[in-house]
């Protein structure tokens, strides 16, 4: 079956994400049906990889009906001869920004090689007895979550080696809403690699085919062999619970829907909560009053020598629910804790690192907020390369948007 112009609309169960809170649905409509992902319609692609040799960039969130996609493929007898994994690795645990060694999976016995670090990208080598790439991973459609930096480097390696490239899509958790700072290119880096919003709005699918169209990847006039194989039963007005943990220190609804805003503390001072119960449901530093929230980041799974380790923090717990977190953020980028913590820290010079402009993707949000801009005011200069995004984004979407 020839992969070009091939379009499947692919099936993704809604399960819920263990321990990750109760069932949101915005939409009535989407009680209607169950969302079923790309990777869960194996009779719409199981004829593509038949007699292929496969490699497959994948990570623990790949599940269809609780079972990891490389533990199906095989039982339906795909011959899968490389896994690929992201940041955190094939099996989800590394630490953020860690590096992950190659190995051998002992559950099945395949090579697996690190796409994270310095070697962020299939060698030609690599990719020699392989005959067709699958990418299925579950995102969170934040702009500075490395994984769609990844996706798009295995996207041009396909293209460069001229293997057809198969993306088994998977709802957008965060995809009802856009919203953030566009990236200036000369912030480019592994958390943003394109000019679009820190929330964007689309599904993996969505998104690759936008690489292609805008002319994106590093070859403005690469053309990979993409397939994408859809969702049904999905729309972005949509809030899907994610099925597991997308990443160590995103360990429930509350936590993914408040990362977007959160995240900017990761360039501050401050700690967001790596090393506690809590990762990216609160904020915090030993120089804010102690009348406030109490907590000490420590060694965990996944934060083994967390940001202010050992230190007694003060700040705020913002959510630890999905459905609070929803209504904390209000479909929006939240500044005003970022702002707030700014005027807190005794100390402002010493509050913002180098990182805070490659999260932005733009060095304008730490000067605003360095002389005094409102949050209101910082979202209202956003919107006119928002608006020019919005035109571009309404092209590639697979899926009916959101209502305003």
């Amino acid at each position: 079956m020839n992969f070009k112009h091939f379009m499947v609309f692919a099936l993704l169960p809604v399960i819920s994400f263990y321990g990750f809170g109760q069932s949101n649905q915005r939409s009535s409509a989407n009680n209607d049906h169950s969302i079923i992902v790309g990777a869960a319609r194996m009779n719409e692609y199981l004829p593509m990889l038949k007699g292929k040799r496969v490699a497959i960039l994948t990570n623990n969130t790949a599940l269809v009906n609780g079972v990891h996609i490389v533990d199906t493929l095989l039982k339906k007898g795909v011959h899968i001869v490389e896994i690929f994994g992201p940041e955190h690795g094939f099996r989800g645990t590394a630490n953020a920004g860690a590096t992950v060694e190659n190995s051998v999976d002992p559950q099945t016995g395949i090579p697996v090689i690190s796409l994270y670090g310095k070697h962020d990208k299939p060698t030609p080598e690599e990719l020699k007895n392989v005959d067709v790439m699958i990418y299925d991973i579950q995102d969170v459609g934040v702009r500075f979550y490395t994984y769609i930096s990844t996706m798009q480097r295995f996207m041009e390696a396909a293209a460069e080696n001229h293997k057809p490239f198969l993306i088994l899509d998977r709802p957008n958790p965060n995809g009802f809403y856009l919203d953030g700072p566009v990236l200036d290119k000369k912030f480019k880096s592994g958390v943003g690699m394109q000019p679009v919003p820190v929330i964007y709005g689309m599904t993996i699918g969505e998104y690759a085919n936008m690489l292609i169209g805008q002319h994106w990847l590093s070859d403005p006039d690469m053309k990979p062999e993409l397939t994408v194989i859809k969702c049904l039963h999905y729309t972005h007005d949509s809030l899907y619970q994610l099925p597991t943990k997308p990443s160590p220190n995103l360990p429930n609804m509350a936590s993914v829907y408040l990362y977007p805003s959160l995240c900017f503390f990761e360039g501050t001072a401050c700690s967001v909560g790596r090393g506690t119960v809590h990762p990216f449901q609160l904020f915090g530093s030993p120089y804010f009053p102690d009348s406030l929230y109490t907590f000490t980041p420590k060694p965990e799974p996944g934060a083994t020598d967390p940001k202010l380790n050992g230190q007694v923090c003060h700040g705020y717990l913002v959510a630890t629910q999905g459905d609070e977190a929803l209504e904390k953020i209000d479909h929006h980028i939240q500044l005003k804790w970022l702002i707030h913590a700014y005027q807190l820290f005794p100390d402002k010079d010493k509050f913002f690192t180098k990182y805070i402009n490659l999260l932005a993707g733009t060095d304008q949000l730490q000067k605003e907020i360095k002389e005094g801009w409102s949050a209101e005011r910082i979202r209202k200069s956003w919107q006119p390369e928002l608006k020019k995004f919005e035109k571009i984004r309404k092209k590639y979407l697979l899926y009916p948007d959101f209502k305003k």
